[in-house]
């Protein structure tokens, strides 16, 4: 495969890959390709995000134009976030990816059970 790539295409695609890189935010993301919609089934699905993190990450995710918000007029108020067209699109566009990394975590050696948001960093040259 020959890919032409020009400084606004990869400037775009850095600033996506930054975007999702960010921690927890790909993982939201993904919760909500996985079928949540209220903040509670996304706390569930994505565990050891704090509430403060989620509500960030929920209306970056928002104002990116990743993830829609939709305020239902009920007693109580409920609130409901669904990827976007936008956001699954990017879903689908991420799926190689997601596979890619399956398989090699399968022929990594299997260390502590590590979820992808909580895993550690790389360590700081100092």
């Amino acid at each position: 495969m020959h890919y032409v790539v020009g400084d606004a295409q990869c400037g775009g695609f850095q600033r996506v890959l930054e975007f999702i890189g960010r921690r927890w935010a790909g993982a939201v993301l993904l919760a909500g390709a996985e079928g949540a919609r209220r903040f509670t089934q996304y706390r569930n699905l994505v565990p050891g995000i704090s509430d403060r993190m989620l509500a960030q990450r929920l209306k970056e995710l928002e104002a990116y134009g990743l993830l829609r918000r939709e305020v239902v007029p009920s007693t109580p108020v409920l609130i409901r976030y669904t990827p976007s067209p936008n956001g699954q699109e990017l879903i689908r566009a991420l799926q190689p990816l997601i596979a890619w990394s399956a398989r090699r975590l399968e022929q990594e050696p299997q260390g502590d059970d590590c979820r992808c948001a909580a895993a550690p960093s790389a360590p700081r040259d100092s």
